[in-house]
């Protein structure tokens, strides 16, 4: 590579560059705008969702949830002179989304995930089983981190929470065909949630 083709390379990467880093300041400069000073994002079903701050900038902040590829705002509130907010909504049904703050101005912050638990029994399984097919494809190994469930389709993402442990996991498995038993949990998840035995479970879907 001659040197004038070298200086023309290096003169593209930094435009490139230069072009990469600007992109990126607008959503850090945006989430400075949007303070957060108390947020309640992991409830029960029937419970409230509660996020409060701060706008830099008083005006209108909304409190959003990503729903099937598209934000959905949940409540919205105007600030006070001194620019306090306070989001709450009531969530009739389990789900698990990622939730956002986005105000009249268009900044954004994203302010994690928004977990809405239910009940649900379940049970655990694995030894004896090591080395089975699993029914959404695979084999069943001793850290095989998944669940069982008879109807959810194969690959869909449930939250689990058991004894202040919370972890997000895939359907692997068909089951449990155990009378009023929605979920079988593997040896793995079992253990990182601290379950043993059969009994009820908080899950998102």
């Amino acid at each position: 590579m001659s040197r004038s083709t070298l200086r023309r390379a290096i003169g593209a990467g930094a435009l490139c560059l230069t072009a990469t880093t600007t992109a990126v300041i607008p959503a850090a400069a945006d989430a400075a705008h949007v303070g957060v000073s108390a947020k309640r994002l992991n409830i029960q079903t029937g419970s409230r969702v509660t996020v409060k701050g701060h706008l830099r900038t008083p005006g209108v902040v909304k409190l959003q949830i990503l729903r099937r590829g598209r934000w959905v705002t949940l409540d919205r509130d105007r600030t006070n002179r001194a620019g306090r907010y306070v989001l709450r909504r009531r969530v009739a049904g389990a789900l698990s989304a990622r939730a956002r703050l986005r105000t009249g101005a268009g900044d954004t912050r994203v302010v994690g995930r928004l977990n809405v638990y239910r009940r649900a029994l379940a049970s655990w399984y694995g030894p004896g089983l090591f080395g089975n097919r699993l029914g959404c494809g695979g084999t069943l190994q001793t850290g095989s981190v998944g669940v069982a469930n008879k109807t959810l389709p194969c690959g869909t993402r449930v939250t689990l929470r058991h004894r202040g442990h919370v972890l997000r996991v895939r359907v692997i498995d068909r089951g449990p065909y155990v009378g009023g038993r929605e979920y079988d949990l593997t040896a793995a998840t079992a253990r990182k949630l601290g379950f043993y035995g059969h009994g009820p479970i908080q899950v998102t879907r």
